[in-house]
């Protein structure tokens, strides 16, 4: 099973179009073909933002995050201060640490995307 980190703004944009390819890769997680792979801060952030916008449900996605999934090994978003967002940087800290693809559409890391090594994609790996 290929590990992915799922940013924040790919669960909103699934919560508002359920065909949208955002909504394929969280039915990909949900079905087992993808692990979602987070920790604490970028669980923290999506269930913060999803419960702030009218609309989403965080309790239809928490289950997502799965406990095998969970990455617990040493994060440094510092290291990732080209992205201008520092609470982006934490999405791309945690896909260099557990050597996964981050899926984004945040403008922010796509602006950095030659910077960082790592595999961002805007749509689940094939």
């Amino acid at each position: 099973m290929n590990g992915i980190v799922i940013d924040t703004n790919v669960f909103v944009a699934a919560g508002f179009n359920s065909k949208s390819a955002a909504a394929r890769i969280l039915g990909a997680v949900r079905e087992g073909r993808l692990q979602l792979v987070w920790n604490t801060p970028t669980r923290r952030e999506t269930e913060t933002i999803l419960r702030r916008i009218p609309g989403l449900d965080w309790a239809t996605l928490a289950d997502l995050f799965r406990p095998e999934g969970e990455f617990t090994g040493h994060v440094n978003p510092d290291a990732f201060v080209m992205i201008a967002d520092p609470d982006d940087r934490k999405f791309a800290a945690l896909a260099t640490a557990a050597k996964t693809p981050l899926v984004t559409n945040d403008n922010h890391i796509l602006a950095q995307q030659r910077a960082i090594d790592i595999e961002i994609l805007t749509r689940a790996p094939s």
